[in-house]
């Protein structure tokens, strides 16, 4: 039996109990899902009824809490220059972190953040780290799960660097860690293509971030070109990555009993996607 734990960033749509449901419904034995809707910067808290209800739906889905990835809004940008509206990301994601623990569940998914050209790359970092310690300071339970990037526009997360700097600089490392998406690794100039490439990838990344970090991953092919830092995720097979990634993924055990999340861009396919990664296991 396979240690692999693969679902998809499932709709929380009417309510986030409907998200256990939904990844249950497509074969999923791990899932991703917004706590609050990811464009708005405000939404009511969570009722008891809610909370009682997604812990139910969760039990029955059979997925345990560990390999559910929560991910924060998309406003939020934790190394915003101007000092208020770095303040507003900070109580937001600190919002974020506490309706994890609400819910039960022990990993909060962010993007660090982006320096909007303002100031330079290293301040930007430590704003990020800034905001981490504070939220881990008013915050428990719940580890804060840094994704790596493309490197879009101002973004920062793009180089293993700068992970291992926000880790390095995070007081309470027992809750902090990195989720690893394949499109962004790839688009960011790290190669999975071949076995070689993988290993050497996967080598850099211990070195320089180390896997006892690695909390979670995103499991989506590229669109754009290796090196491009543009980010467009595709379906499994049919970006520049292909196939043969997926496999090597599949059967590294670094890579056991972490969620590995689905963001491919037919959903009505991850079903078939969640089985074909399970078909690459071998014996």
């Amino acid at each position: 039996m396979s240690n692999k734990y693969v679902g998809a960033h499932v709709s929380a749509s009417g309510g986030v109990f409907n998200a256990p449901l939904n990844a249950k419904a497509i074969g999923a034995k791990a899932f991703a899902l917004f706590t609050k809707n990811q464009r708005q910067w405000h939404a009511k808290p969570l009722d008891e009824e809610t909370i009682e209800t997604f812990k139910t739906n969760l039990k029955e889905s059979g997925i345990d809490p560990r390999h559910v990835l929560p991910h924060d809004s998309y406003l939020i940008n934790l190394g915003h220059p101007e000092e208020q509206k770095w303040q507003k990301s900070l109580d937001a994601f600190i919002d974020e972190v506490r309706r994890c623990g609400e819910l039960g569940l022990d990993k909060l998914n962010f993007h660090p953040g982006s320096h909007l050209k303002k100031i330079d790359e290293s301040a930007c970092l430590d704003r990020i780290a800034e905001a981490m310690n504070i939220a881990l300071e008013e915050t428990e339970g719940v580890t804060l799960v840094i994704e790596n990037t493309a490197g879009q526009g101002s973004n920062l997360g793009h180089r293993f660097e700068h992970l291992g700097y926000l880790i390095d600089k995070t007081k309470d490392k027992s809750r902090v860690g990195v989720c690893l998406d394949t499109c962004h690794t790839f688009t960011a100039g790290y190669d999975l293509r071949t076995k070689e490439a993988y290993e050497e990838t996967m080598k850099a990344f211990d070195t320089i971030v180390g896997f006892e970090y690695l909390k979670g991953m995103h499991l989506n092919d590229s669109k754009p070109p290796l090196g491009s830092r543009v980010d467009r995720h595709h379906s499994l097979g049919c970006g520049e990555i292909g196939w043969d990634a997926f496999g090597f993924i599949m059967n590294d055990p670094r890579m056991d009993d972490i969620p590995l999340i689905l963001e491919t861009i037919d959903d009505t396919i991850w079903a078939q996607e969640i089985r074909a990664l399970y078909d690459l296991v071998k014996g």
